[in-house]
């Protein structure tokens, strides 16, 4: 099969790592077909890749400035099947690859190759970023989902000043396993209650929109005290029940 009969992401057995492994054996300087966007949502720097040096891309000629090394790609496209059906089939981890592909600190031909791959998925990426406005809603609401995981993270590991401690990677990973367990103790409580509370609703005749539901999240944690001493009841948790829910149109106390 030629490069050309496969969409670059979808052809090969494990898209998302590979773009990931191509991500991290380009240089700094080279970092194209990239849209990095900050907490303002001012645009940094777009840069897009082309196949064709002569092609005439109207407005984004000045976009699409690099030139993609088809010739490498080809050469080594046995090579990056094969490398996708290992990732795909867990035969070899990522890192594992990663420093296979990178020699002795500079990338191997077939790195080189798996980078150049990689700058094309990216800028079919970049490409529909622009064009869709859907699209970027959706990776905004990603981004914003993401951010409120991490605003949460930072709530609940307070201690120590929000930094790992531990000296050896087995208790760094401890320590970041519990937090990911109490993350997601706190996301089950809130979806558990969310849900009973969106049922109360819908019974009571409220009009519940599905789209009002898709911007419910399960990361708030404003009404969670995370200080103090907890001590939980086995009979109380086995018995599955939830606590009453609140009234809205009853004065709080």
């Amino acid at each position: 099969m030629s490069p050309a009969g496969v969409r670059p992401g979808r052809g090969l057995g494990h898209p998302v790592r590979l773009r990931m492994i191509s991500g991290l054996l380009e240089r700094p300087h080279r970092g194209v077909g990239v849209i990095a966007v900050n907490d303002q949502g001012a645009e940094q720097r777009v840069r897009g890749v082309r196949i064709h040096r002569a092609a005439d891309y109207g407005p984004l000629n000045g976009l699409a400035r690099h030139h993609i090394n088809t010739d490498l790609i080809a050469t080594h496209w046995d090579d990056l099947l094969r490398v996708a059906g290992s990732l795909a089939t867990g035969t070899v981890r990522a890192s594992e690859l990663l420093h296979v592909l990178q020699g002795s600190g500079r990338p191997t031909p077939l790195g080189r190759a798996v980078a150049e791959l990689g700058r094309i998925t990216k800028t079919l990426y970049l490409l529909a970023y622009l064009d869709d406005e859907t699209y970027r809603r959706r990776i905004l609401t990603q981004l914003n989902r993401t951010e409120s995981r991490h605003s949460l993270a930072r709530a609940v590991f307070h201690g120590q000043r929000g930094q790992l401690r531990q000296r050896y990677r087995e208790g760094q990973e401890d320590q970041l396993g519990a937090l990911g367990l109490v993350i997601n103790a706190i996301v089950l409580w809130n979806t558990s209650y969310q849900d009973a509370d969106l049922n109360q609703l819908r019974r009571t005749g409220f009009d519940v929109r599905d789209d009002d539901v898709q911007r419910v999240s399960p990361l708030g944690h404003e009404h969670i005290n995370l200080l103090g001493r907890y001590q939980f009841s086995t009979t109380d948790l086995d018995s599955g029940q939830l606590r009453p829910l609140l009234d809205p149109t009853s004065p709080r106390t």
